[in-house]
């Protein structure tokens, strides 16, 4: 979720024209395109063994209920006919990178937010389109023709709801929410289907009575503010379809991180340990995925209480595996206890963000 809200103040002069494009399960949909015989089928790419991770699922594997950061036995569980793919990172991104390469073509203030992932400002293009509508639909097409993967598109006037739209017609669509539709596109939106609230935040507004895009714009900005923080104003603007972020162009992202809200307060460290794997596997799949290795790590604790306090540790090179992240992570928490109050949410970041150097050994799969 963006660290703070719209700037009510820094409204852009001109109406933007905004895409978000999302590739169609784009790993899942590499392996279906290089290997005819995983066509149709429900397919898994990640690993397969009791530690295994989902990273990407077919749309086969979806119709079962298999979703990514979803544990492998769980998703055979749901599917028993389901394959396991080993990843090949360095073919995502090679393909990525062909795909920037024809955004580029229309634009050069992308912001890429994963390897199959961008906002586009289209504003001012390059091609001299004067529809937004029309350059996304010639991008898709590119897309298609050069890689054989889906894309999906959302365009409208900000980020949130060119987000909103790319959603609205997965797989292998686009839809438009135009400046007049934004107010009403958000009104009837639940509050778990906004980007950037997650189940625990979602399950804070419903037990405030609050469901909807529009009961949420019917709340102050002090009420939500009281409530749910810096992020209450975030929620504000946005319940309002006001979003004045830029498209940040060669955005580089400094650190990566994943946390989770507990359903039930934590006491006993093997729980919390069990409860930082699969917020380790989040950080390392976007590690591999990017090629990029971090040299602080950074354990996030919050108490019942809502207390928070932070603990780091830094590495002279970088953090080069999966188990150095989890060996660190725990030895943080470790440090810690005994914990002297019971835990709500634990967090797990990555810091000082590098690209990998050619000496250190990139992995290429998730635990298997």
């Amino acid at each position: 979720m963006p660290s703070s809200g719209p700037d009510p103040d820094a409204a852009p002069t001109v109406i933007r024209k905004i895409i978000h494009i999302d590739m169609d399960a784009f790993y899942a949909s590499v392996e279906q395109r290089d290997n005819p015989e995983l066509r149709g089928k429900p397919v898994a790419v990640g690993g397969s063994r009791e530690r295994g991770v989902v990273a990407a699922a077919s749309y086969e594997a979806r119709k079962f209920g298999v979703r990514s950061a979803m544990p492998s036995v769980t998703a055979k569980r749901l599917c028993p006919d389901l394959i396991f793919v080993k990843p090949r990172f360095e073919v995502y991104k090679a393909i990525s990178q062909q795909i920037r390469a024809i955004f580029a073509e229309h634009t050069p203030v992308i912001e890429p937010l994963s390897l199959d992932e961008a906002y586009l400002d289209v504003t001012d293009n390059l091609q001299g389109i004067p529809l937004a509508r029309d350059i996304a639909l010639q991008i898709r097409a590119r897309i298609k023709a050069e890689t054989g993967l889906n894309a999906s598109a959302g365009i409208s006037y900000n980020k949130f709801l060119a987000k909103l739209a790319s959603d609205h017609r997965k797989p292998n669509g686009q839809y438009v929410i135009s400046p007049e539709m934004g107010a009403a596109f958000v009104e009837g939106l639940p509050v778990g289907k906004f980007h950037g609230i997650g189940p625990a935040t979602a399950a804070k507004f419903n037990a405030l009575g609050i469901h909807t895009g529009l009961d949420i714009r019917n709340q102050s900005l002090p009420f939500l503010q009281q409530h749910f923080g810096k992020a209450g104003s975030y929620y504000y603007w946005i319940s309002r379809g006001i979003d004045h972020r830029p498209v940040r162009a060669n955005r580089i992202r400094k650190s990566i991180g994943a946390e989770n809200t507990f359903a039930a307060d934590l006491t006993e460290f093997e729980p919390m340990a069990a409860e930082l794997q699969p917020l380790i596997d989040k950080v390392w799949r976007h590690c591999e995925a990017t090629g990029n290795r971090g040299r602080t790590v950074t354990l996030k604790v919050k108490f019942a209480d809502f207390e928070i306090i932070t603990r780091s540790r830094s590495v002279v090179t970088v953090v080069a595996t999966r188990a150095e992240l989890e060996r660190l992570s725990l030895a943080l928490l470790q440090a810690e206890l005994p914990l002297p109050k019971p835990v709500r949410l634990l967090g797990v970041s990555l810091s000082s963000l590098q690209e990998a150097e050619a000496g250190v050994e990139t992995q290429l799969a998730m635990p298997i």
